[in-house]
């Protein structure tokens, strides 16, 4: 099959990988703009450039999908087209490029949270197992037909940008296996059924930890906003990045007594913030204006205990 890829980051690379090194062949590659990176803001390809460039893969960059770029598809005359977390929607007119249309790789089961952020809501939700979908693409929003879909275990107490990295190396082999279906004429789309949830965009707000919750809420409200954009409290009105915690299994490493939401404790060599039912581990935090720093080495600098706001 001759493929055009369309995708950004690195979940998306990881699927152009697989296809680059499968017997399809890959015309070209969609994907934004170079965007600035780090303290110089030094222009910087996306992770999809960079590996297509290095194979030689001629790269289409642009943030909306305009009939400039639905040309520049159409040019290399695909049969199929792939789009992993491109970043903008694709047009009716370039889903009609290819012969057999566009299919994409969805990190969750769908319907449950079609949109913008699956992971990261499916994470704050408590969903368990996660998984990944591979889907038909059509004008409405995450809801064509399902080509392969499965629950992927083990994520209970990973954090978001560790779901990703492992969805990007599952969900490859996904997408090729629905491309070899569809390359053999034995793939048997099927409609999706069930609740249809939302997965909005995120804002900075979505990191804003609840004390006031149970632990578990609280840790995975942590999980889904790590790495971006990132768990945050507030302590003495300043911001007050939570970098790592930790669930704690043993009942006997715990306080005997629960201490009001937000409270932060030294015990038993441990740093841990009081939640609605229980406790959570500090591990690694980041004061307004500092580095990040051990908790315990935080705790240790404070004269007066510390109560999360």
């Amino acid at each position: 099959m001759r493929i055009f890829f369309a995708g950004t980051p690195d979940i998306a690379a990881a699927v152009l990988q697989q296809l680059i090194d499968s017997p399809h062949e890959v015309v070209g590659v969609l994907t934004r703009p170079d965007a600035p990176i780090g303290r110089r803001r030094t222009l910087t390809p996306s992770p999809v450039a960079a590996l297509a460039e290095g194979h030689g893969i001629p790269v289409v960059r642009a943030t909306r999908v305009t009939d400039e770029v639905v040309d520049a598809v159409a040019a290399k005359a695909p049969e199929l087209g792939v789009v992993v977390a491109y970043g903008a929607l694709l047009p009716d007119r370039l889903l009609a490029v290819p012969e057999h249309g566009w299919i994409n790789l969805h990190v969750s089961l769908l319907p449950a949270w079609r949109g913008a952020a699956p992971v990261q809501r499916a994470i704050a939700a408590g969903d368990d197992p996660l998984g990944l979908s591979v889907i038909q693409v059509t004008s409405e929003l995450d809801a064509g037909d399902i080509l392969t879909q499965r629950p992927i275990a083990g994520l209970e107490r990973a954090t978001a940008g560790q779901v990703l990295a492992r969805m990007g190396d599952e969900g490859a082999q996904d997408v090729l296996a629905a491309v070899d279906a569809l390359a053999a004429g034995t793939a048997h789309p099927t409609a999706q059924t069930g609740p249809v949830s939302i997965a909005a965009k995120l804002d900075r707000d979505f990191g804003r930890l609840d004390w006031s919750l149970p632990t578990r809420d609280v840790f995975n409200r942590w999980r889904a906003a790590t790495p971006e954009p990132g768990a945050w409290s507030t302590l003495d009105d300043a911001t007050f990045k939570v970098v790592e915690v930790a669930l704690i299994d043993d009942p006997e490493a715990l306080p005997a007594e629960q201490a009001s939401p937000g409270s932060v404790v030294l015990h038993r060599k441990r740093v841990l913030a009081a939640t609605g039912d229980g406790w959570l581990q500090l591990v690694t935090v980041q004061p307004a204006g500092r580095a990040a720093m051990p908790a315990r080495a935080w705790i240790n600098g404070r004269q007066s205990e510390a109560v999360f706001a």
